[in-house]
This record gives structure tokens, sequence and C-alpha cells, in this order.
């Protein structure tokens, strides 16, 4: 399981710095400023949770019991929370509406909420940290 929380960890990290740049350089010469910021948010918060994933990563397993539950979590708040606001931020430039998917937008935040709550649950709960 670590390894490949630290490769997602990795992934998602290299993705926010290709996406950023992309949000920097050429995605400014095609939508609107407001559209930019979005897209802007959704590697903000992508970047935010590769650098929580590798946290999650290199704790001990006695610190943390339920490492493959906040995993996944966080793997699916990132996917519906950044990747829609990417899909939506990029709408003007495509014929098809994707204002459709911005209702997974705030549930992907609640898997990314319900990630750090699970655990600083389980740091909390730890016999193993005082």
């Amino acid at each position: 399981m670590k390894k490949t929380i630290l490769g997602t960890a990795c992934l998602f990290g290299m993705l926010a710095v290709v996406f950023g740049a992309f949000g920097a350089h050429g995605l400014k010469n095609l939508v609107d400023a407001q559209s930019v910021a979005t897209f802007e948010t959704g590697v903000r918060y992508q970047m935010y949770h590769a650098f929580f994933l590798f946290a999650l990563g290199l704790l001990p397993l006695e610190y943390v019991k339920s490492k493959k539950t906040i995993y996944i979590c966080t793997v699916v708040g990132v996917v519906l929370f950044s990747f829609s606001i990417y899909l939506l931020s990029l709408n003007s430039l495509v014929a098809f509406d994707f204002k459709m998917f911005g209702i997974v937008t705030p549930i992907g935040g609640l898997f990314l909420i319900a990630a750090w709550a699970i655990m600083g649950y389980g740091i909390i709960k730890s016999k193993f940290i005082k």
C-alpha cells in the first residue's frame, strides 16, 4: 500500500505541475481570467493533496490504521473535485457543456474533507503519538 500511496502522490504532483504550467502559459490566451483562476484552484487543491498523500504514505501504520480508506477518499476527492474544475473552466473551448458535471465538485470536496477527518481522527486516537 505504501508504494501505491507514494506513487499516486508523485502522479498527482507531476500532473499538478503540468496543469499549472498549462494554466499559466497556455490557458490565459484561450479563456477569460475567471476561468484561469478557477483552473488554478483545481491545480492548487490537487497539489495540496499530493503532499497529503506523501504524508500519509510516510506515516507508520501504527499511527493511522485507515490508510486504505484515507487513500481512496483522497483519490476519489481529487478526481471529482479538481478534474471537474478543470472541465468546467475549459467549458467555453468545447461544444460539450460540462456544467452538468458541476454537481460532482462539492461531492469531491466532501471526499477530501472525509480523508482529512479520518486521518486526524486516526492520529488523535493513536496510542503511539502522545
